[in-house]
């Protein structure tokens, strides 16, 4: 296996964990306040360079998923075609095609708030809480792409598991990321109220399966 393709797919999955992060840890975490319309309104309004640019940071990573779906399918072919095929496929379809139109909700729960004057029909508490449905939107379109996404990480796992290339450690790694994908969107879905214990379940999950699978990329390319 060409050490290019280890290198490249290293390389562009830690530019997606980074621009994600920013995205949902930074821009997210710091603007939006669960349970305070107000305040998140405030927030946004206030900070509307940051709010955009967790937006455009989003979808490059979403682009940049297209590129890692197509050489992870490259990579691991050669042990299971239409199991390799199923996995990047559901890569595509979970953030590249679900998670690039959740956007929209991201951008019109900033819209309705930014052109009052578009929605002269509303109060400003009706404006309020369409931003807030917008929000709400984007997380839960959020949790659909990240169900999808642990599939993914499950199939990529058993890959990593039947081939020769990567460590099977990785393959555990990626397989318990898949877990906390799952446990998060259903658990969400299903369970309301914990979504506090679900995310914190998927942060380290994910963490240590996809961080740890990225640096092994990485360092497998400089070989």
């Amino acid at each position: 296996m060409n050490a290019n393709i280890f290198r490249l797919t290293g390389l562009l999955y830690l530019m997606v964990i980074l621009l994600a992060g920013f995205s949902q840890g930074y821009v997210r975490g710091t603007l939006i306040i669960p349970g305070d319309i107000d305040a998140t309104a405030a927030n946004i309004l206030g900070n509307p360079e940051l709010y955009l640019a967790g937006i455009s940071f989003d979808l490059i990573a979403f682009i940049l998923d297209v590129i890692i779906s197509v050489l992870l399918y490259q990579m691991f072919k050669p042990f299971g075609k239409t199991l390799a095929l199923a996995s990047s496929s559901l890569r595509l379809i979970a953030h590249p095609a679900i998670g690039s139109l959740n956007l929209l909700n991201h951008y019109l729960s900033f819209h309705v708030l930014n052109n009052p004057d578009q929605f002269s029909s509303f109060s400003e508490g009706q404006l309020l809480d369409l931003s807030a449905m917008f929000i709400h939107a984007h997380g839960y379109g959020y949790m659909i792409a990240g169900g999808l996404f642990g599939v993914h990480c499950l199939l990529l796992g058993v890959l990593i598991l039947k081939s020769n290339i990567i460590p099977n450690i990785f393959g555990g790694f990626l397989i318990a990321s898949a877990a906390g994908y799952i446990i998060e969107t259903f658990g969400n879905f299903n369970l309301p109220g914990y979504e506090g214990y679900t995310a914190l379940i998927v942060g380290v999950s994910a963490a240590i399966g996809e961080v740890s699978f990225t640096i092994y990329l990485l360092i497998k390319g400089r070989q």
